[in-house]
């Protein structure tokens, strides 16, 4: 097991990353989701609550150049109590298959990583149940093979208290960007009552130059209360 914050404090560009996991209490699930940015185009952002999640929108609608990868629903509830996070479209696939009766597996093997070569950035995606366990995935290319695509997915149940996991779509800051390797990391939640202090820890740990958002909820398990928190460096 990792310390997040460290491991975050040490890698100046990890992307955009998510952290499922459970609180040290075991009375709460734990969400978090960050995206960062070295274009102008990426960190023109910031999070927007929706009825059923968050949105990404232009901060600066002038400055927006091209929202094909950028604009999407990053986190969506859906009717059957699961909870969607994901770094692009694919949030709207996997809401859309499990609709028609299927899972979130089915939904990501009609997708691939992203077509921004030569990073071929990997799609990541989460899913919460209504019980605390969880699901992690990544489609990512072999190596930087624009022809291959390689799916893997992570199934965690009965989460141990206090732990989570952490998947994020760059290993570190090179260009081209090498994907993120391996399996999620298993790290620490850290003691915490209300989302804002899991939101501002993760927070400072993010390059002060390349984070641009980052949204924080906490479930509670007994009785599916929520808080949410949500930091825009654009304000």
């Amino acid at each position: 097991m990792i310390d997040l914050m460290k491991y975050l404090s040490e890698n100046s560009y990890p992307g955009r990353g998510i952290v499922l996991g459970r609180t040290a209490d075991n009375k709460k699930a734990a969400i978090a989701y960050f995206i960062m940015g070295r274009s102008e185009n990426s960190r023109n952002r910031v999070f927007e609550s929706t009825e059923d999640g968050i949105r990404t929108k232009a901060f600066d609608e002038s400055k927006m150049t091209d929202p094909s990868l950028i604009i999407y629903h990053p986190v969506r509830l859906l009717p059957n109590g699961l909870l969607v996070v994901t770094n692009g479209d694919q949030t709207d696939t996997i809401a859309d298959h499990i609709a028609q009766g299927h899972c979130y597996r089915h939904a990501l093997n009609t997708r691939k990583f992203e077509p921004d070569g030569p990073n071929w950035t990997p799609r990541i995606s989460g899913v919460m149940k209504p019980d605390g366990s969880y699901n992690l995935s990544i489609l990512k290319s072999l190596d930087g093979d624009p022809f291959c695509c390689c799916r893997y997915f992570f199934e965690y149940d009965n989460p141990v208290p206090g732990t989570g996991h952490f998947i994020h779509t760059y290993q570190e800051n090179l260009d081209p960007l090498p994907s993120f390797q391996g399996e999620p990391r298993r790290v620490e939640i850290t003691t915490l009552t209300k989302a804002r202090e899991l939101a501002d820890a993760l927070w400072d740990s993010l390059n002060e130059d390349n984070k641009v958002s980052l949204y924080v909820r906490l479930i509670d398990l007994a009785g599916g209360g929520t808080d949410s928190c949500i930091i825009n460096k654009n304000r």
